[in-house]
């Protein structure tokens, strides 16, 4: 099966001629296999992670607040 893209932009572009270059393949070897990646057939699937195990696991700590309170502030004898 033959395709044409169109509009590919460019730091993509120069990303999969780099990778063609580093592995000593073809651009469109390249090309194929990013889009099999991409699409999750190819042989090494795209790994995702929801992260939803952490949502709700805040808890506020008073210490840490502090400390990041110490860090922000500005000290104006060093902004002149």
């Amino acid at each position: 099966m033959q395709y044409t893209l169109r509009k590919i932009p460019k730091h993509l572009d120069q990303t999969l001629r780099r990778r063609a270059r580093q592995e000593r393949k073809s651009l469109n070897q390249v090309a194929v296999e990013a889009l099999l990646r991409g699409t999750g057939i190819g042989d090494t699937p795209v790994r995702c992670r929801n992260l939803e195990d952490l949502a709700g696991t805040w808890h506020e700590d008073r210490e840490f607040e502090d400390v990041l309170r110490l860090q922000r502030a500005i000290e104006p004898e060093l902004w002149r």
